[in-house]
């Protein structure tokens, strides 16, 4: 019967209940409120000065964490200093500095970036340097003939013959050449979009062959080119192709090229020239011995004795290996089993396979090889370096992720604009730039990088193109939804969506667009971002009025009696309020009068009655000023 005392039944609900138990729970809250009062006051006295570690931006949550405090406590702070903060909002490092001192703790300040310290490795001695393989960047304008070109010296490759040729193209060769010597070649795309993968292939090489063709002479992307090898510091080898044409004319190739500040051999300049034809071989020997002896005087040098580092120059996702990324090993041993880290991605190396599609235990200085076993493809140019634990790789490419998030404009202080701010922007006609969000899909990721760049140089202050997701592979359910959510269009570049893909995407109408062509994509982006511009307004002056006495009327407010002083006046055109020849309102007409008639217009030395919308104060004297507004519709230029 004791322990239904406290229970409550329906006699005790009904009757009086003065002599009713406090319940259990009661009972502990009071308990636990006296042991705070008690013990509270002398917690607070003891509270430990903790030494709180800052990154550059922290969420609330995590300030409180590593200062030992509750987040109620700390929001509630952030509260009374007047800002409305959660737990998961980010502050800066200022922030959250002062919010540690206000706690009694002290600060210690660091960089997120330190992460990346000590992350090349240390300096090579010169004693274990050994002489490494050139590696040779082709480039040029398109259809000059780099690919055959690097064709026909492939097949000068001792090894081909025997492992039975190349089975994939992964952008980057290494050739044996009789001699013994051995040369790596990287092929660079010559279209106009690809400008960032050739300075990329410049910055990764020694030395650079800039392709010309004997009957086409100097282009733009040969120029371009020669501008990236000489950005890079690097020297310059001319290879003019196509010697086995009628039209071919080598010697003008080699005087344009005086224009641009390239002087060759013959002309008196240090630059070596090769006239060679990739279709019938003639000239490679003489080209690649021009390679071998620029090589030498570059001495060429690397320790392969340590960890790895080297440069990402393609990236792919393939169906059956996942993420594949092809490097360039700059120095170092790249080991099946390293841990490695790439941009934001890093993986443990699964399979090293060379261009021929064998496998390799180990790939040393110079030598290109596919890398399978990162957790994505990494963007072409990344560095790509060998760490010691996955925790450290984590780590990195974190904080990476982060910084890259921060840069997007989703994270950081910058991004929490108050609605203030907001509203005065507005107010003084700020208005935010008319955004086109795409989704855009690519067969490599060279060219996903690509189309983002020249969607870049299209945009202006006005309109942008901006790249919500750009990835390489097919187009996923993901990516429908992604761009359903966003309203923007699917640019597929040599890719192709997935059945059930295609199917949500018509049912949610995303429009997802084809193209094989990087310029015509690019129109297609200028011409609706033509579309999404303000028209330009242009206002033409129609007339002057006089005001020669002000009346008021019951419901319509003061109405001015007006004599048309030059042009004309026409009912809802815009007007300009001029007293001492400064405006001191603009609107729109309510009404034209004419006698007791509403009227459309009223020409010079008449005389009517005009009321503004919405404005009264208007005085005898005052000039009224009528213009109109036209739209123009502009287009990017």
């Amino acid at each position: 019967g004791s322990r239904r005392r406290g229970k409550l039944t329906i006699s005790s609900a009904l009757g009086d209940d003065a002599d009713r138990q406090r319940s259990l729970a009661s009972v502990r809250r009071a308990r636990e409120r006296e042991r705070e009062r008690r013990g509270g006051g002398g917690n607070d006295r003891e509270k430990v000065s903790i030494e709180v570690t800052l990154p550059e931006t922290i969420t609330l949550q995590d300030l409180a964490g590593r200062m030992n405090e509750r987040v109620a406590d700390v929001v509630k702070f952030m509260i009374q200093q007047g800002e409305m903060l959660r737990g998961n909002d980010i502050i800066d490092a200022d922030t959250a500095e002062l919010i540690a001192e206000e706690f009694g703790h002290t600060v210690k300040r660091v960089a997120e970036s330190d992460v990346e310290i000590g992350l090349e490795g240390v300096d090579d001695d010169a004693a274990d340097m050994v002489p490494r393989a050139p590696i040779v960047t082709i480039m040029g304008h398109v259809d000059h003939g780099k690919t055959s070109l690097l064709d026909a010296l492939r097949k000068t490759d001792v090894v081909a013959g025997e492992a039975g040729g190349i089975t994939q193209h992964i952008g980057a060769y290494q050739v044996q050449l009789k001699s013994g010597d051995r040369i790596t070649f990287l092929d660079t795309p010559g279209h106009a979009a690809f400008t960032a993968m050739r300075a990329r292939g410049a910055t990764a090489t020694d030395i650079a062959i800039i392709v010309v063709a004997a009957d086409d002479s100097v282009k733009p992307q040969t120029i371009e080119s020669i501008n990236h090898a000489k950005a890079a510091g690097v020297p310059i080898i001319i290879a003019v192709n196509k010697a086995d044409l009628p039209d071919a004319n080598p010697d003008k190739v080699l005087t344009d090229l005086l224009q641009h500040d390239v002087q060759v051999e013959s002309m008196g300049g240090e630059t070596q020239a090769v006239i060679v034809s990739a279709k019938t071989g003639a000239g490679l020997d003489e080209l690649t011995d021009a390679i071998s002896l620029q090589a030498e005087l570059l001495e060429l040098k690397a320790n392969p004795n340590r960890d790895a580092d080297g440069i990402v120059i393609e990236s792919q996702l393939d169906k059956g290996r996942g993420p594949v990324a092809t490097v360039l090993v700059k120095r170092g041993t790249l080991k099946r089993g390293d841990i490695v880290v790439a941009g934001t991605q890093w993986g443990k190396v699964r399979a090293l396979v060379d261009e021929r599609g064998q496998q390799l235990k180990d790939a040393g200085p110079s030598l290109p090889v596919e890398v399978l076993g990162l957790d994505g493809a990494p963007d072409p140019g990344e560095a790509m370096v060998v760490v010691d634990t996955e925790a450290r790789a984590r780590e990195i490419t974190d904080y990476r992720i982060r910084t890259k998030r921060q840069i997007a404009g989703k994270a950081g202080v910058a991004a929490r604009v108050s609605l203030d701010q907001l509203l005065s922007r507005l107010k003084e006609g700020h208005i935010e730039t008319a955004e086109m969000p795409v989704v855009v899909k690519g067969d490599v990721q060279g060219s996903v990088e690509a189309i983002s760049q020249s969607m870049d140089t299209v945009s202006t202050e006005e309109v942008r193109a901006r790249v919500i997701h750009g990835a390489v592979g097919g187009i996923s359910e993901s990516d429908v939804l992604l761009a359903k959510s966003s309203n923007a269009p699917i640019f597929a570049f040599n890719v192709r969506a997935n059945k059930q893909a295609r199917e949500l995407a018509e049912k949610e109408g995303v429009e997802i667009r084809y193209y094989s062509v990087i310029y015509d994509l690019i129109d297609d982006v200028k011409t609706t971002l033509s579309g999404m511009l303000a028209p330009e307004k242009r206002e033409t002056f129609i007339g002057y009025a006089e005001i020669l006495e002000v009346f008021n009327i019951t419901k319509v407010g003061k109405v001015a009696g007006c004599r048309i002083s030059e042009g004309k006046v026409l009912r809802g055109c815009g007007v300009r309020l001029l007293r001492d020849d400064v405006v001191i309102h603009e609107g729109k007409l309510k009404t034209l009068k004419r006698f007791k008639d509403e009227v459309t217009e009223v020409s010079s030395g008449m005389e009517c009655g005009m009321a503004f919308e919405r404005y009264d104060d208007i005085r005898a004297g005052d000039k009224i000023e009528c213009f109109q507004v036209e739209e123009i519709a502009r287009t990017l230029a």
